[in-house]
């Protein structure tokens, strides 16, 4: 195990100085000031979430050995009257000046687990939802007893909520956030690490929380299959994988969008994998059909998928 850390750490250096090299000697540059598009989306935050505007698109996760459907991701949208659909990257960085930011939380806990009973309600076979959740709401002692009261409000089994963590996240509170998410594993729920190795603090997240997956960057997954760094990401999905594997704990790429990727993955032995190859974010009325047929149609019909768009869709 002592071997495996430190070939993960070289792995981890190996990126981290390529990510220096992007970003220049003096770090990332600095943010650009508010348009006024921001400042009209943070104005009208608050009263959105009391109005309504805020929904899921779901996209499904799939083991890589039948790619049957085992879980699926919760993704937030804004549904502005005026701009329409509004991703997550536009409002999340001000949600998380305020108080804004546990407020969404809150909603997304309680309406994935309102969206379970209306499909369960409909005689669909679910399964597991996770939802992303703050720093600031890590640090909050009551949210085991939110989460409860959600899952007892719209009888959910605990097991169908997963809580995703990012682990570029800064918790100031690291031992406060952990006595929480482990009261909510000890109700049942699972934990993930999401956007993995995209931190400066990946190994301590492991080693102090107690998640059941970690999910591995897209940005790692971008390249597989192909030239260029494509070697370098394959030793460090290979070694999350090997990570994952002897700490007993789960593996998922994201961001797989092409057949070699699923392909390279499948080798690697990465236990389960999203992103737009298999299926994009959709609304809750189109999962529908993803759950009754437990694969993605398109695969299961044996017809190819074109070129996939990257975009701000892909959160």
């Amino acid at each position: 195990m002592a071997r495996l850390a430190r070939f993960w750490l070289g792995c981890v250096g190996l990126w981290r100085a390529r990510r220096r090299a992007r970003e220049g000697p003096f770090g990332p540059t600095r943010k650009p000031a508010p348009t006024a598009r921001s400042r009209e989306l943070q104005a009208r935050l608050d009263g959105a979430i009391g109005a309504g505007e805020f929904c899921f698109h779901y996209q499904g996760k799939f083991d890589t050995a039948q790619l049957r459907l085992v879980g699926l991701e919760a993704l937030l949208r804004w549904d502005h009257p005026r701009h329409g659909l509004v991703y997550p990257n536009e409002f999340i960085g001000l949600a998380e000046q305020t108080d804004a930011i546990a407020a969404l939380g809150n909603w997304g806990i309680d309406a994935a687990c309102r969206q379970l009973a209306q499909w369960r309600a409909a005689g669909l076979p679910v399964v597991p939802v996770a939802v992303n959740v703050s720093a600031r709401q890590l640090c909050e002692p009551h949210l085991p007893d939110f989460v409860l009261r959600c899952l007892q409000r719209h009888a959910i089994a605990p097991g169908l909520l997963e809580l995703e963590v990012t682990e570029s996240c800064c918790i100031d509170d690291m031992a406060q956030a952990a006595q929480v998410l482990c009261r909510l594993r000890a109700l049942g729920l699972a934990i993930s690490l999401d956007d993995y190795g995209t931190g400066h603090s990946g190994l301590s997240h492991v080693k102090m929380l107690p998640i059941h997956t970690i999910k591995i960057d897209r940005s790692f997954i971008r390249e597989l299959g192909s030239g260029g760094s494509a070697g370098r990401d394959t030793v460090i999905v290979a070694s999350t994988i090997a990570l994952a594997r002897g700490l007993g704990l789960l593996a998922l790429a994201e961001g797989v969008e092409s057949h070699g990727q699923l392909a390279q993955l499948q080798r690697l032995g990465c236990p389960q994998v999203q992103g737009f190859y298999l299926h994009r974010p959709a609304p809750a009325a189109e999962v529908a059909a993803l759950l009754a047929a437990g694969a993605p149609a398109d695969l299961v019909s044996g017809r190819k998928h074109g070129a996939m768009r990257r975009g701000a869709d892909a959160q």
